[in-house]
């Protein structure tokens, strides 16, 4: 009997001694591919289990979740949900998140260590505080304006304020409902399907993720590097372009859409936009110092997140005279986001430097405690103070007496330049419209906002797409906004 008992402890253990390995296996090494599987739902069960947290704009959520009641429990919501879209993202049960959703997805969802009240808090209690908020930096008042401006026309608009990089609007239409994307089922997968098949790709955020020619828009880059390099000392001087003006090394004419560019001094060249007169300079400025211009502004940057990733602007960086020509009036390849060219509006706008753009100001627990803040900080130095007067003084002269009259605004200092880029083979596409500017209340300490709107408008008439009729407006409309409405 003893030897029985004997016998049957030691397959007692054995089993016990198996179950223990087997265990260890399934928590240590199998474990990684367990919570991998598709059919494991425990961890979107938990995930869903309780709200989310919310996106704040002007202290109020433009975002929710509601209660399904079904095993993936909480769905968001959206308030106003085309006109936040590129801001917010989506977060989706089926598709993932995107954009701010995605970039904050830690906070919203309750998982980041700052939101516990105390260190390891989560290892002890084996659970998750609730999620917290994100203080976006958009101003409703200008995002509406942008919105309302493009009123459903393809385009894009980016405003920031100089003095610290905070996005004050970003706006791309036409735009989508992210609450359409929210949940689980055959609906969501349709939406899904039709969004991402539309035309007119309304899930593209154009203001970041698009980058378009920047056409005359560019020329402030130019105009700055000519300044800059000695190229241009006085801006009233003769600049000595000829009429017609050839394509270095080419007997290919650029032409003008103005009168009066022979010969015409910087000053006029930006205020009525020649394309002989700045595609001059950028050639005498030569290709080392014309690359370095437009580094100094932010372009040819793959590093830029805001927190999302911001597609690369692009400035050639091996180019042939001709090319450089074309490229100095944002031709050729030179490409740009809207927020790009915000950007360059703000580097006047700001004395010559550029503060880092972000869109998220603050991150708060869920009971509305200081978890961590946003602030001010370098970017880029694109030209010295002196030029940036310089160049302030052109753009202002641009929108009292030149392209930019639709935008000047009753009360405030506005500096413009418009933009009508060709694209396409041999330029038959219809022209993309665009405008920066800046915006600075006379009795004000600093610009209240840079803009850049651009406009894709392929229903309109080719001859009446340009910057000053179709962009300029908007813009205005945005920087009145941004001025008087708090």
């Amino acid at each position: 009997m003893t030897r029985t008992i004997r016998h049957a402890a030691v397959l007692c253990l054995l089993l016990l001694l198996a179950l223990l390995v087997n265990a260890t296996r399934l928590q240590v090494v199998d474990a990684p591919e367990l919570d991998g599987n598709p059919a494991n739902r425990r961890a979107d069960i938990v995930r869903y289990s309780q709200p989310r947290g919310d996106i704040l704009v002007d202290g109020k959520p433009v975002t929710g979740s509601k209660d399904t009641g079904e095993l993936l429990r909480h769905e968001r919501t959206y308030r106003a949900g085309p006109l936040y879209a590129p801001v917010t993202g989506y977060a989706s049960q089926t598709y993932g998140t995107s954009f701010v959703e995605h970039t904050e997805d830690a906070v919203l969802s309750g998982t980041d260590p700052l939101l516990a009240p105390l260190p390891f808090f989560s290892d002890l209690s084996r659970g998750r505080p609730p999620g917290g908020d994100v203080a976006t930096t958009i101003r409703a008042s200008v995002q509406e304006a942008a919105y309302r401006g493009l009123a459903g026309r393809r385009g894009a608009v980016a405003a920031v304020e100089p003095a610290t990089g905070r996005i004050l609007a970003l706006v791309s239409s036409p735009s989508y409902d992210p609450e359409l994307l929210s949940g689980t089922g055959p609906e969501v997968a349709r939406a899904w399907a039709g969004l991402n098949g539309a035309d007119a790709q309304p899930m593209l955020n154009r203001a970041i993720r698009q980058t378009y020619p920047p056409g005359s828009a560019f020329k402030i880059v130019t105009a700055a590097a000519a300044l800059e390099t000695g190229v241009v000392d006085d801006m009233d001087a003769p600049t000595r372009t000829p009429e017609p003006y050839l394509l270095p090394n080419t007997r290919t004419p650029l032409p003008n859409a103005t009168k009066g560019c022979e010969n015409a001094s910087l000053a006029y060249a930006v205020q009525w936009s020649c394309n002989s007169v700045m595609a001059n300079l950028g050639a005498r400025v030569g290709l080392a110092d014309m690359v370095a211009a437009a580094r100094g502004f932010g372009f040819n940057d793959p590093g830029l997140r805001i927190p999302s990733g911001v597609t690369a602007s692009n400035f050639d960086t091996d180019m042939s005279p001709d090319q450089l020509a074309l490229s100095s009036i944002g031709q050729f390849n030179t490409t740009a986001t809207p927020l790009q060219m915000a950007l360059v509006a703000s580097a006047v706008a700001g004395g010559g430097d550029i503060r880092h753009p972000y869109l998220v100001e603050r991150i708060t627990r869920a009971n509305g405690d200081l978890a961590a803040q946003n602030g001010p900080r370098a970017y880029r130095e694109a030209m010295t103070p002196v030029t940036a007067q310089r160049l302030r003084e052109l753009m202002v002269r641009a929108v009292e007496e030149g392209t930019g009259e639709n935008a000047a605004i009753d009360g405030a200092a506005v500096g413009g330049k418009t933009g009508t880029a060709q694209h396409g083979i041999d330029n038959s596409g219809l022209p993309y419209a665009w405008f920066i500017g800046w915006a600075h209340a006379h009795d004000a300490a600093q610009p209240a906002v840079a803009v850049a709107v651009v406009v894709e408008d392929a229903a309109a008439l080719r001859e009446d797409i340009s910057g000053g009729g179709s962009a300029a407006p908007i813009a205005r409309a945005v920087m009145e906004a941004a001025l008087w409405d708090s």
